[in-house]
């Protein structure tokens, strides 16, 4: 049997196992596992072995805690109630008003946390019942719920962009920097759509009654201090690491003890709160490294079998098509793909295929890693099976069925393959920052 067949029925089979439901790193760890020790014998029990030792000595990886603890710490002690209290106040008085806001919040809750999934739950628990309350299309809230939530994944610190530098072998430092602006770029073309749709069609977002509008200048500025602390501890953790002041790993500590030290000035850290935000630090980290492991040790039986250059060779030499081409058919993939599985499973089952053929192409693989992140959660909450609607229906009120999650979804999609686009025609939007930081 031929190495490339050999590849084929590896991806067949871990693909065969997902759709079986089984948990990510075991169905590829396991595949990875068996491949091993059917074509080099006891010796395959390196390959594991090998990875663990690789991610144990991988320091960045000490980043990963320590951000999900920092976005936690900030979610449990109620620090995103007072956000969202804000934006109400400043943009409630326009069309829309409320909604732009809610994105606004959705930047902040990014860059505090780097999970989508928090600002998901952040923003449904929290934003949902206050748009509904006043009057706001419950297509149009739901659509900026979960393009909003889309966000962690890009802004730094974006927890999938650590995981992708591991494996990608990419500076995390780079990746961030390249993620910022991008994600601002969305964030600014979500904000005009819904600015301009609201504008032409009031009934979509109505602007505050006159009397929830006239709130005294100093209260304003009071409620204007809750979006300082988040801005003040993002700027305490990624100024010294720009600057190179600081490691990687430094500045993710300084941000998880300075969102501790906020919540214990503000008198909000309780002992549930420290136990709840520890307990889903260590899941939520001890699933990632499974997952990590597991890629790495797919990856290594790939590479053993050669299959990144097989691949290689049928697109560029047999079929003879453009790197363009080709990079557009791996996006296109991604959209397939979410539509059951989570934007990290897709990574690290495309990882060992896709990243050494894009840098073979003559790709960047730090604009790559951005490409890959805003494709990938466009796969997450696209219909009819996207991942990120069926979570958005869990948190839903009942007056909001999947049809409504659906249709709401469309016009933000769009916006976000706008972006995507405009990324992909000028790769500086996302490489100009990183290499004016690494230049410097």
């Amino acid at each position: 049997m031929s190495y490339e067949l050999i590849a084929l029925l590896m991806f067949s089979l871990m693909m065969l196992m997902l759709l079986t439901g089984q948990r990510v790193f075991a169905a590829i760890g396991g595949v990875a596992a068996l491949a091993a020790l059917a074509l080099w014998g006891t010796g395959g029990s390196d390959i594991p072995f090998s990875a663990a030792m690789k991610l144990m000595k991988w320091y960045p990886l000490l980043t990963l805690p320590m951000f999900i603890f920092m976005g936690y710490v900030l979610s449990e002690s109620k620090i995103a109630d007072d956000l969202y209290k804000m934006f109400h106040v400043w943009t409630g008085p326009i069309n829309g008003g409320l909604a732009i806001g809610t994105i606004g919040l959705m930047v902040l809750i990014s860059a505090m946390n780097g999970l989508s999934v928090a600002g998901m739950a952040i923003g449904a628990t929290i934003a949902l019942p206050e748009l509904l309350k006043r009057g706001y299309d419950k297509r149009m809230v739901t659509g900026v719920i979960q393009a909003g939530s889309s966000l962690g994944i890009l802004v730094p610190p974006s927890v999938v962009l650590v995981l992708y530098a591991m494996i990608a072998r990419q500076p995390v430092g780079q990746l961030w920097l390249a993620g910022a602006v991008p994600g601002l770029l969305m964030a600014t073309l979500f904000i005009l759509y819904i600015a301009i749709r609201c504008h032409f069609q009031p009934h979509l977002g109505p602007a505050l009654p006159k009397e929830e509008r006239d709130v005294p200048m100093s209260e304003k500025l009071r409620l204007l201090r809750a979006g300082i602390l988040p801005i003040f501890i993002f700027a305490v953790m990624m100024v010294p690491f720009v600057n190179g002041w600081t490691s990687l790993v430094e500045s993710s500590a300084v941000g998880a003890l300075a969102a501790l030290l906020a919540a214990i000035v503000k008198g909000r850290m309780t002992k549930n709160v420290f136990e709840t935000s520890v307990r889903q630090t260590l899941a939520i980290s001890c699933m990632f490294m499974w997952i990590i492991l597991a890629a790495m040790g797919f990856g290594a039986v790939f590479d053993g079998l050669g299959a990144v250059k097989a691949i290689d060779n049928l697109f560029t030499e047999q079929l003879g098509l453009n790197p363009w081409v080709i990079l557009i058919l791996m996006q296109l993939s991604f959209l397939v793909m979410g539509t059951f599985l989570d934007d990290t499973a897709m990574l690290v089952i495309v990882a060992p295929l896709y990243v050494p053929l894009v840098g073979a192409l003559g790709f960047d693989l730090i604009w790559y890693g951005v490409l890959y992140t805003i494709t990938t959660q466009i796969a997450y909450m696209t219909p009819p099976f996207g991942y990120n609607l069926f979570l958005m229906r869990a948190m839903a009120p009942p007056e909001i069925s999947l049809g409504d999650i659906y249709g709401s979804i469309i016009p933000f999609v769009l916006v976000m393959i706008l972006a995507l686009a405009l990324i992909m025609l000028f790769p500086q939007i996302a490489l100009w920052l990183p290499e004016y930081v690494y230049s410097r």
